[in-house]
């Protein structure tokens, strides 16, 4: 191993998020560097972020796996840890990805996730496109590809994949319930233009079949009945995703 202390980039990716941009970077007081991606921002969130004295690129990208390369090219450390604006770590997190980094055993590391909707922390339940409880974020710069898609890119991880981290990166995913409603009405239609770029949208009974079995997934497998109601809609956005995707893709003008 050498004696040279490795250097963490760490990497955001913005747009407009005035608001919750500051707390975010707040957090992140063990990086050698951060980079902050505005993407479309028409309020003040470059102004914020180069306020706090950090890199920022400006842009427009359609395509969320294209904006988060470039995310990663424009970092210059050894390591790169992806957070996203409505994204804190807590303490002990950043307490060990430095610690994580410094072993030099491992290429990439699994990143705990806090889900909160509003103010209540929702643990059980999430997945099949509409949320995840674990992520791989920390990793060696060089390890990580993002794909081409518009919403919930597919990516690419080389090298010796590490063990969960301690701590948690605390996800503010939704404000309330109409803020998961538009959400996954946003997301959906993402989607259905990637279906529609690749040519292979699917067809009805095939999605019709995966809303119990993702249904299933989220709400049993993943005890999402632990949270009640939340975990019962998580579960049935999650459940209807793939549908509802498919019936934009095939009806919807573009």
């Amino acid at each position: 191993m050498s004696d040279k202390k490795p250097r963490i980039s760490v990497v955001i990716c913005a747009h407009n998020e005035e608001e919750r941009l500051p707390s975010c970077l707040e957090k992140v007081t063990f990086a050698d560097e951060i980079v902050v991606i505005c993407d479309k921002c028409t309020d003040r969130t470059e102004e914020i972020a180069k306020g706090f004295g950090v890199k920022t690129v400006v842009g427009s990208w359609d395509i969320e796996g294209h904006r988060r390369n470039r995310a990663i090219a424009e970092a210059s450390g050894d390591w790169i840890f992806e957070l996203d604006a409505d994204e804190h770590i807590n303490a002990e997190l950043a307490a060990a990805i430095p610690e994580a980094v410094l072993s030099d055993k491992f290429d990439s590391y699994l990143i705990p996730v806090d889900n909160y909707v509003g103010k209540r922390l929702v643990r059980y339940g999430w997945g099949a496109s509409f949320g995840t409880s674990a992520v791989w974020r920390l990793y060696r710069k060089g390890c990580k590809n993002w794909g081409d898609e518009r919403v919930h890119p597919s990516f690419e991880l080389t090298g010796k994949k590490g063990p969960r981290l301690n701590g948690a990166l605390v996800h503010f995913v939704d404000r309330n319930i109409s803020d998961m409603i538009r959400r996954f009405d946003s997301y959906t239609s993402a989607r259905a233009a990637d279906l529609r770029a690749t040519g292979k949208i699917g067809s009805f009974a095939h999605n019709f079949r995966r809303i119990i079995s993702r249904f299933w997934r989220c709400f049993v497998s993943r005890k999402g009945y632990k949270e009640g109601g939340l975990g019962f809609l998580i579960a049935l956005l999650a459940a209807l995703f793939p549908m509802v995707s498919y019936l934009k893709a095939r009806y919807d003008d573009e």
